[in-house]
C-alpha cells in the first residue's frame, strides 16, 4: 500500500523544513515514529559474560568449530544459523505500489518482511537491497552470498526479471528460492479459491476463471490454479485476454498462453468476465460493476489490488457469493504473511534444496483446512494471527518436501 507523508501543518512545505531542521516527521506521523532507527536488531543467542565465554564463543573455541566444517561442510547446518535464516532480497524497482523505488527505500519493506518471517514462522532473515537491476549481476551477487543462509526470498523485483532470476538462481544454488511476489500470493489465493468452492459445493475443476494482470503474480496464481486442477482459467494484461494468436506477447506470456485459455477467449478482461465464475484481480485498475454483473451467479471475487481493489467490496457484494481483497480491513484478506513464514520454516526444517510445486500446493491445502468447520463467506480464508496458520504450513511443506525427495534430513 502507497503511503502519503502527511505533515498537519503544511504538506507542501513539510520537506523543506525537514531539511531545514525542523521537527522531524515522527513528531507527527506514528508510522515514522515506530521506524526512527529500523524496525530489526541482532541479538545474541548466547551470554558472553566472563572470559571463558568470551573463549568459547570466539577465539580460541571457535577455531574448533570452524576446522571441523572444513572438514565436513555439512556441519554448518549444525554449528551456525545458516539452517534457519533467510535472505530477503531486493533491486528496489516494484516496491509495493511505489514502483521503482530504488534499494534504500525499499528498505523499510524488507526490514518488515524479515521481522514478519521471525513473528509468524520463527525463521530469522536478513533484509538486502542490491544496488543492481542487471538480472545477471543479481545472480552473481546472491549466488556469492549464499553460502551464508538457507534459503532466499527474492521481494519487490519487477517482472519480467523476477522470473529469470528466480530461475537462474535455482539452477545455480541448492537452497530454496522463492519469489513471494509470485508465490505466496498464489498460494493464499488458491486456499482461498478452495474454501470458496468448498462452501459453494463445488469442485475446482467446475470453476472458470479470469485473472487480471500478466506479471508475477497473475502468471504464478495461473499456473497454480492450472496445476491445483482448475476447470479453466483465462489471464488479461492491459490489450486483452492471452492467447496464442496474439502476436505482441513476450516470451513469459507465450508460456502462459500454452496452458491458460483452453474457450480459447479473446477479446478484452470485461468481455472474458461474462459467465465467469471467479475473478482474480492483481493488476490495478477498475473493473466496471457492469462487467461483475455479467459474471455466473454465486461467483468468486477476489480483488486484491491495494490500496484501491479493482472492484470495491460494495459492488462485488451485489453479484458475488464470496469476496475476498487484499486489505486488512475487508473480512477475506489474501495476505502472503499467511504463506511464506511456514514455508520457509517447513523446507529449513527438512534442509529442502528447493521449493516444489508440490510443496506450494500442499501449503495451499494446509492453510485452507485452518478454516475446517468455520468456513463462511467473509471466512474462507484464516486471519494472519491465527496461531494455528505457521504450524500447519510448515508441518505440510515438511512432508510434502520429503515426499517429492528434496528434503536432507
Amino acid at each position: 500500500m502507497a503511503a502519503e507523508i502527511v505533515n498537519p501543518r503544511s504538506d507542501s512545505d513539510a520537506g523543506a523544513e525537514q531539511e531545514a531542521g525542523a521537527e522531524p516527521f515522527d513528531s507527527f506521523d506514528p508510522a515514522f515514529a515506530l521506524h526512527r532507527g529500523g524496525k530489526m536488531a541482532v541479538q545474541a543467542t548466547v551470554p558472553i559474560r566472563d572470559k571463558d565465554d568470551l573463549s568459547l564463543a570466539y577465539t580460541p573455541g571457535v577455531a574448533k568449530v570452524c576446522s571441523a566444517i572444513a572438514e565436513q561442510p555439512d556441519l554448518v547446518h549444525d554449528y551456525t544459523w545458516k539452517s534457519s535464516v533467510v535472505a530477503v532480497v531486493t533491486d528496489g524497482t516494484a516496491v509495493l505500489g511505489l514502483g521503482d523505488i530504488g534499494p534504500e527505500a525499499s528498505l523499510p519493506v524488507m526490514e518488515g518482511k524479515a521481522i514478519l518471517f521471525k513473528q509468524f514462522g520463527g525463521v530469522d532473515a536478513v533484509p538486502i537491497a542490491l544496488d543492481c537491476t542487471d538480472a545477471d549481476e543479481i545472480v552473481e551477487t546472491v549466488v556469492r552470498l549464499a553460502p551464508s543462509f538457507g534459503g532466499v526470498n527474492l521481494e519487490d523485483i519487477s517482472a519480467p526479471r523476477c522470473f529469470e532470476i528466480e530461475r537462474k538462481l535455482q539452477e545455480r544454488l541448492d537452497i530454496p528460492i522463492f519469489h513471494d511476489d509470485q508465490h505466496g500470493t498464489a498460494v493464499v489465493t488458491l486456499a482461498a479459491l478452495r474454501n470458496a468452492a468448498r462452501l459453494s459445493k463445488r469442485t475446482l475443476g467446475e470453476l472458470r476463471a479470469v485473472i487480471s494482470g500478466a506479471g508475477a503474480a497473475g502468471v504464478a496464481i495461473a499456473k497454480m490454479l492450472v496445476e491445483a486442477g482448475i476447470g479453466d482459467v483465462a489471464v488479461a494484461d492491459r490489450k486483452g485476454v492471452v492467447s496464442a494468436d496474439r502476436d505482441d506477447l513476450t516470451p513469459v506470456k507465450q508460456e502462459l498462453a500454452s496452458f491458460t485459455n483452453r474457450a480459447g477467449l479473446t477479446g478484452s478482461l470485461e468481455e472474458a468476465l461474462a459467465g465467469a465464475d471467479v475473478f482474480i484481480g492483481v493488476s490495478g485498475g477498475t473493473v466496471p460493476e457492469p462487467a461483475v454483473a455479467s459474471m455466473a451467479e454465486g461467483a468468486f471475487v477476489f480483488a486484491m489490488a491495494n490500496p484501491n481493489p479493482e472492484v470495491h467490496p460494495e459492488i462485488a457484494h451485489k453479484y458475488a457469493a464470496v469476496v475476498a481483497t487484499g486489505r486488512s480491513d475487508f473480512p477475506n484478506q489474501i495476505n502472503n504473511v499467511l504463506a511464506f513464514p511456514g514455508i520457509f520454516a517447513g523446507a529449513l526444517q527438512v534442509r529442502a534444496s528447493r521449493i516444489t510445486e508440490g510443496m506450494k500446493l500442499a501449503a495451499a491445502e494446509a492453510l485452507a483446512s485452518v478454516v475446517g468447520d468455520d468456513l463462511a463467506a467473509d471466512y474462507v480464508i484464516p486471519s494472519p494471527f491465527d496461531e494455528r496458520v505457521a504450524p500447519a504450513v510448515t508441518a505440510a511443506v515438511a512432508a510434502a518436501a520429503r515426499a517429492e525427495g528434496v528434503a536432507r534430513r
